[in-house]
């Protein structure tokens, strides 16, 4: 009767024998896994809940030139003295398209004063975006190259932050403004704010 044939380095259970992955073939096996592990609990993450690490501080040093055909340009300067919002927003932004009625309502309203930070625009593209919409901003400072947005940390627009009397940053809201942020999450801070500093 003849023996059965076994090829060289196979596993058999008959004979008792396994073989063992080596080492090598196991610890990027065991890193890859990780790092998917890392990226999945990093996609449930909310980025409008992630807290800017500038709150409380006090604002970037800036110097920007207003925006194409209007007079006033955005410093740090400006924003000592008054509790006020900075809004990040772009001509080319949908989303910011959806917050500027809130803004020009919040303007007529003269709930607080709001300065512009026209991030990564044309110039032609936001004057004309501020003559058909309407223009929300005291003052308007023009980041054509964005390198101010990345000093207050910006990851998109439109982002706002609320700047207190002082100039330090006290709020970071990331996204559009909606009538329920403004309301029921921005005011509320700005009149806390302005009592902490009337005291």
């Amino acid at each position: 009767m003849a023996e059965p044939v076994i090829s060289e380095g196979a596993d058999t259970i008959a004979s008792g024998k396994t073989r063992r992955l080596p080492l090598r073939f196991i610890v990027p096996i065991v890193i890859f896994i990780a790092i998917g592990v890392f990226l999945a609990v990093g996609l449930t993450n909310d980025p409008r809940r992630i807290p800017s690490p500038l709150i409380g501080k006090a604002v970037p040093v800036f110097d920007l030139p207003p925006v194409q055909g209007y007079q006033r340009g955005l410093a740090s300067a400006d924003l000592k003295g008054e509790v006020s919002l900075v809004n990040v927003f772009a001509s080319w932004s949908v989303s910011c398209r959806a917050e500027h009625g809130v803004l020009l309502d919040a303007k007529k309203r003269n709930l607080v004063p709001i300065h512009g930070l026209d991030y990564k625009d044309k110039p032609d593209d936001a004057e004309s975006w501020l003559a058909q919409r309407g223009n929300p901003y005291d003052r308007i400072g023009a980041d054509i190259d964005g390198r101010v947005g990345i000093d207050w940390g910006v990851y998109g627009v439109p982002e706002t932050f609320l700047i207190d009397r002082s100039g330090h940053i006290a709020y970071k809201q990331i996204g559009p403004i909606t009538p329920e942020i403004l309301e029921k999450t921005i005011m509320p801070k700005v009149e806390k704010l302005r009592a902490a500093g009337a005291s």
